[in-house]
């Protein structure tokens, strides 16, 4: 299939797509925002697709992967950003330790030295740190989930060795 095939057969199935992202309780807009991100993830892995009859079925997949990688994510910053007494106080605390100059130095200086990790390294650690599971990592980056792992390993040596 060409991928002029490939995009009108997607677009074509752009209403069943949009009546799916509604039944996730979804706002209309944030509706057409998980139509569009299902429709750059599925252009962006065509070569991973192979059965022509199932097109449909792929890109629902992609989508509902999509809702609950961006649930997650979204879940963890509100527990982050909760408005109970204890969030409040681990604010409070987390902003007075940013406002202290040690810390933003300390900070600035982990950020140098993550950046200076090979890319191999660097990737899956960026993403464990932004809240990925190693299955995620995995599956994102095309790797096994023990390279994954030791990856994350080998970056947190490297830095534990680098900031004594």
């Amino acid at each position: 299939m060409t991928s002029v095939e490939f995009s009108s057969q997607l677009v074509r199935h752009q209403p069943v797509l949009l009546k799916y992202a509604y039944s996730f309780n979804l706002t209309r807009d944030d509706a057409k925002d998980l139509v569009q991100d299902t429709f750059v993830k599925a252009l962006l892995n065509r070569d991973k697709y192979v059965d022509n009859e199932k097109l449909k079925s792929w890109v629902l997949a992609i989508m509902r992967n999509t809702f609950v990688d961006n649930y997650r994510r979204n879940s963890i910053q509100r527990k982050i950003s909760d408005h109970t007494k204890e969030s409040v106080l681990i604010s409070t605390v987390a902003t007075a330790a940013s406002d202290n100059p040690e810390s933003v130095l300390s900070t600035l200086e982990i950020m140098h030295n993550v950046e200076k990790l090979q890319d191999k390294l660097r990737m899956p650690f960026k993403m464990y740190m932004e809240g990925f599971k190693y299955s995620e990592i995995s599956e994102k980056l095309n790797l096994k989930i023990g390279t994954v792992k030791s990856r994350i390993f080998l970056s947190r040596r490297y830095l534990m060795n680098v900031l004594k």
